[in-house]
């Protein structure tokens, strides 16, 4: 069974998720119209519908990897690429900022804090000791006594 702070994970991160693909669609026109604005994003091609579309699908597809491995099978070493993923994400998080439309940088602070959130979750004790015992539980034996 897994610790309740692997679950609020899980809930977060996959929250998380759902909405940033709701902030994605709200934010396509202007990402576009950003890339298109770069001569030479737009020379190499990455301004098209299917170049967009297709890393969007390729983002959340690894971010859905990450999850099911850490949170179902208690991959430890995941869980540690994650962190170091959302850190460089906090690094680069304030020049982002600065380019989008205050509702994509609202809901884009609001992931992002939804993000911390459930990272947190994965280092509480609980999480640890279920992470160090690879998924499974040690029983009480004192439980059946």
């Amino acid at each position: 069974m897994r610790p309740q702070s692997v679950i609020r994970f899980e809930q977060l991160y996959l929250g998380s998720l759902a909405r940033g693909i709701i902030n994605y669609f709200v934010s396509y026109d202007s990402m576009m119209a950003q890339l298109e604005a770069d001569p030479a994003i737009a020379e190499l091609g990455f301004a098209s519908f299917g170049f967009v579309i297709g890393t969007a699908i390729f983002s959340y597809a690894i971010s859905l990897i990450l999850w099911y491995f850490i949170a179902r099978k208690a991959n430890n070493v995941l869980r540690w690429v994650l962190l170091i993923l959302t850190v460089f994400g906090l690094i680069s998080l304030p020049s982002s900022l600065g380019t989008l439309p205050l509702i994509p940088t609202v809901m884009t602070l609001i992931l992002t804090a939804m993000q911390l959130v459930a990272l947190f979750f994965l280092w509480r004790p609980d999480a640890n000791e279920w992470f160090a015992n690879k998924g499974s539980v040690e029983i009480d034996a004192s439980t059946f006594e």
